[in-house]
């Protein structure tokens, strides 16, 4: 084992000596070819961009895209934050940066950008990563990999990809760094973590310096996570007690296949209770532009918002980052991809080989070992509802910090919240599955919040 720790000391020094020999100015010769000079129909920003490929896997010709929008004050102040959308196989460009905590909000015409008002990148510098490989831009030569994705190999992928993203962006090497995502990030967020608390273990000062992760919505337990999305539906008068007797009779949600009768109970639930609504936030509009054959339940995240609410801004995402402008002011579809972009991946969807049962046994270990940890839940998500987060991490059995209470945006309540020793859970009033799309000044506030360390404003 010393031996082995002095060898991983010594590579360590060789790729942060290599990564900062050739520089020009304050940047490395490989960031100026990433950097972003402006996006086809962008307004003016003061921030810098960077986008690009980072190859994770030689013998299979991975790479994996990632997009980097700096603060946009003091940058080399504030701390690095890797943002994950879920699916498994949906892109973190077309949800995290276009439509909920990016700089930049798509035009329905897809043909110019403008900004959000309550982008992340105001307190700290937000990576959005294209993970695993068949997502968005992000690809593999070895087309079987889009066959045989799971959770383990895209935690390893991703570990790999923040590795040698450091090499490309020392400076932000030792900075503090938390991950973030939402919906089946609920999977890879904690994974990546756990990914990344391991390796550090070989290191006096690791260059990764991971304080903690934030997630919502997030896919937490399947045993506790069904049980409490039936109890949603039900007490929010989605499904008939009929039906909800039915599923609760016939569904043992330990197993990984169902039981007819029980696929017959959930299938008559969606197909003839639910109506012609937008699961992932209940009391909003569906966009009836999009065709039959795209409206599907995956554990992900489509198209939302309340007052002004848009539900189409999916498409215009897949009308933008198709444009042969956009591609190659971002450094993207550099190999020509033989498939458009889009904003999910059927193929990994349908094809996705391994899945955690429970990342419950993660959250008890990065919660032992001191990370900052919080839990956030819009409450009008029927996919993967606030119940169902609850349900699962009262099996955690955390003792309480700070009792329950109202947290405030303005004069209004924002949500719920409560304070554990070693998590802090909390609710978005009115947010569907895309909190800060939903709610961007809650969601605003409660990411501030979260990097401050400080409990959400009780008044």
């Amino acid at each position: 084992m010393a031996i082995l720790r002095k060898t991983l000391l010594f590579l360590s020094f060789l790729v942060s000596l290599s990564s900062t020999i050739t520089t020009i100015g304050a940047l490395t010769k490989q960031q100026e070819l990433d950097r972003i000079s402006a996006l086809p129909g962008q307004p003016p920003v003061e921030f810098s961009q960077f986008s690009g490929y980072v190859t994770v896997n030689e013998k299979h010709g991975r790479a994996l895209f990632y997009w980097l929008t700096e603060a946009t004050a003091v940058p080399d102040k504030k701390p690095l934050v890797l943002w994950l959308n879920g699916g498994p196989g949906c892109s973190s460009v077309a949800y995290g940066a276009s439509e909920e905590i990016g700089p930049f909000r798509i035009n329905k015409t897809g043909a110019s950008l403008y900004l959000n008002q309550y982008s992340w990148n105001k307190e700290a510098n937000i990576l959005f990563l294209e993970s695993p490989a068949g997502v968005g831009f992000s690809y593999t030569n070895t087309s079987s990999d889009l066959k045989d994705s799971g959770d383990k190999g895209t935690a390893q992928d991703a570990l790999v990809f923040m590795i040698r993203w450091m090499s490309r962006f020392p400076q932000y090497k030792y900075r503090d760094f938390y991950i973030a995502g939402e919906s089946y990030a609920g999977h890879y967020v904690p994974q990546l973590a756990k990914k990344i608390h391991d390796y550090n273990k070989a290191y006096p000062r690791p260059i990764i310096n991971l304080k903690g992760f934030i997630v919502g919505n997030a896919v937490t337990d399947n045993y506790y996570d069904s049980i409490g999305t039936i109890t949603y539906w039900w007490t929010h008068s989605m499904i008939s007690d009929r039906t909800y007797k039915a599923i609760i009779d016939n569904c043992n949600f330990t197993e990984e296949n169902a039981s007819q009768k029980c696929d017959d109970a959930v299938n008559y639930a969606m197909n003839h209770e639910f109506g012609d609504i937008d699961q992932y936030s209940i009391y909003t509009p569906s966009c009836i532009q999009l065709p039959n054959s795209t409206i599907r339940l995956k554990n992900t995240l489509l198209r939302r918002r309340v007052s002004g609410y848009d539900p189409c801004t999916e498409n215009y995402a897949e009308k933008y980052y198709n444009r042969p402008d956009v591609q190659k002011a971002m450094h993207a579809n550099t190999t020509r991809i033989p498939y458009k972009w889009t904003a999910c991946s059927d193929v990994l969807i349908k094809n996705w080989k391994d899945s955690d049962s429970s990342v419950l046994p993660i959250y008890k270990e990065l919660i032992a070992a001191g990370l900052r940890i919080w839990v956030f839940s819009g409450d009008t998500d029927s996919v993967v509802p606030v119940t169902a987060t609850r349900f699962s991490l009262s099996h955690l059995n955390l003792t309480v910090k700070t009792r329950w209470y109202p947290w405030y945006s303005g004069n209004q309540v924002g949500g719920w919240t409560e304070v554990y020793n070693g998590l802090t859970f909390a609710t978005v009033r009115g947010a569907g599955h895309e909190v800060p799309m939903f709610q961007p000044r809650r969601g605003f506030i409660l990411f501030r919040s979260f990097l401050a360390g400080k409990q959400l404003p009780s008044s």
